[in-house]
């Protein structure tokens, strides 16, 4: 072989890699993840999601499993949110770092190469979630015990027993939605504008039921809700007035407003025993 003609093949065997690394990552449907295979969400899908978490400008979005940054591109240029994805392949998050930058929101979305289940997303107001029923369950306790109040979406799949607060169809698929609920489970000390009692609350997740001590009589809790940190309640009391409270959960105080049938109004507290 002539020098010159060597020196080509030489220049050839070095610029392979260059070559290969040059080419643009294209991800395929169905190509292996760390827990799951990658299937896209559709974009209709992606913005009910959002619109169902009702995000805006004050939210930190975080998507787990963010694949090609779809979600939190959209949360960040539509909403304004602020957002992360979390996403354990290298390539996917390199694409969706470029996908962010040619969408012009790379300052607001933010991707980061991590396992979703060693990574602490505790910050986020809303989270969003396109991944299998056994990985919404490992997460589970973790999000139940995030701020109440911070709203959960996932496209197709459920969180078992842990009733959604809303589900939407598109086209044949569904999205969910839930509000984590604060922890009222138990039995609280209620002053009413200076009339103690006590309630004792039982819960599943947002559903809660409980009763009222009055006197020697134990009364039902009518109409008791629970919506994140929101709690309202009614009871008949002894004199046969009904009062109906609503009001806020902060850790192991409840405080807020009531109102009778007479229309006297007043505050009311509670701690938990």
């Amino acid at each position: 072989m002539k020098p010159f003609v060597r020196a080509l093949a030489f220049l050839a065997v070095l610029l392979v890699p260059f070559a290969a690394s040059a080419q643009k990552f294209e991800p395929q449907v169905g190509q292996a993840g760390k827990d799951v295979i990658w299937v896209p969400t559709p974009e209709e899908v992606v913005d009910r999601m959002l619109t169902m978490a009702q995000v805006t400008s004050q939210d930190f979005v975080v998507d787990l499993g963010s694949g090609d940054g779809r979600t939190v591109i959209l949360a960040a240029k539509k909403y304004g949110a602020r957002s992360l994805g979390v996403e354990y392949n290298p390539d996917m998050v390199k694409l969706s770092q470029d996908n962010a930058q040619k969408a012009g929101v790379a300052e607001r979305a933010q991707f980061r190469r991590a396992d979703i289940f060693a990574t602490d997303f505790s910050q986020a107001t809303v989270i969003t979630l396109y991944l299998l029923p056994a990985l919404n369950m490992k997460l589970r306790p973790t999000i139940l015990a995030m701020k109440p109040g911070t709203r959960v979406a996932s496209h197709s799949f459920t969180m078992e027993d842990w009733e959604a607060d809303e589900v939407s169809t598109m086209d044949g698929r569904r999205a969910y939605f839930w509000i984590v609920p604060a922890n009222v489970m138990g039995t609280w000390s209620l002053d009413a504008g200076g009339q103690k009692t006590e309630i004792s609350l039982e819960q599943t997740f947002q559903k809660i039921n409980g009763t009222v001590s009055l006197g020697s009589a134990q009364g039902g809790l009518r109409e008791a809700r629970l919506r994140g940190p929101h709690i309202s309640f009614a009871y008949i009391d002894q004199a046969g007035l009904r009062r109906d409270f609503s009001g806020e959960v902060n850790g192991r105080q409840m405080q807020g407003s009531f109102r009778d049938d007479k229309g006297q109004e007043g505050r009311w507290s509670a701690t938990k025993k």
